[in-house]
């Protein structure tokens, strides 16, 4: 399905429903079809794709790598995480043959945050200043932004669609339909990598300050009623 990108209201040019038309068509396909398609309907060098590395992406990139090798996938190192999780993004940068390119905050908020401990103090503010300001600047350069959400994840995903307006760019949801079995039965049947924590209890991973083991979000800001960092929102 191609589009035009010429009509105004966001980055990619998009309508409304232009954008529920695409909605439409990527209902009908699966994940990996949803990918492909994606490549035909956009222009692939505005194509971003995120990656934290945690607990199950290597079904993400699997499917990625082999649809468009040369995808670069963008990282948001916070500067706060698990020694696994870098671990864990060199083996599958290696494994899968990645481009992969690390975003920072810039040093001096980094650093504010690690002085002041924000992450304790204000959590919301922690994330903001290390991983939503640093990617809000890049999309800019981009009009679809490529996640791995999963609605069974968090009551706000279950709410979100396939491909959704969010701050001035595309944001495109895969995933969104994949259960958690048919996720860990790719890794298995692929013989896949889960992350290192995984098997210490780990089921959804974030910065080591607030990432506790726990059963997939539970074990995220713990004691908090946050359940985003932020970027999804």
């Amino acid at each position: 399905m191609a589009i035009a990108l010429e009509k105004p209201g966001n980055s990619a040019g998009l309508s409304a429903e232009d954008i529920r038309l695409l909605n439409r068509a990527y209902a009908r396909l699966d994940f990996e079809a949803r990918i492909r398609e994606l490549y035909n309907d956009f222009d692939p060098d505005k194509v971003l794709v995120t990656s934290s590395f945690a607990a199950t992406s290597a079904y993400f990139l699997h499917i990625i790598s082999r649809i468009r090798p040369d995808q670069t996938i963008t990282f948001i190192d916070t500067g706060f995480h698990f020694p696994e999780t870098l671990a864990y993004k060199a083996y599958l940068t290696e494994l899968f043959n990645l481009k992969v390119v690390d975003l920072r905050a810039e040093d001096w908020k980094h650093e504010y945050t690690v002085r002041e401990k924000v992450y304790e103090s204000d959590p919301d503010f922690c994330c903001s200043i290390n991983k939503v300001e640093p990617l809000e600047a890049l999309k800019e350069n981009y009009h679809v932004w490529v996640s791995s959400l999963m609605r069974w994840q968090t009551e706000h995903r279950a709410g979100l669609d396939f491909l959704e307006e969010r701050r001035g760019i595309l944001k495109f949801n895969p995933m969104l339909d994949v259960t958690k079995a048919e996720r860990d039965a790719y890794i298995v049947e692929h013989k896949l990598p889960f992350h290192p924590l995984v098997a210490k209890g780990y089921l959804s991973i974030g910065c080591s300050h607030c990432t506790r083991p726990g059963d997939e979000r539970s074990g995220r800001w713990v004691g908090k009623p946050k359940t985003e960092c932020g970027l999804h929102l």
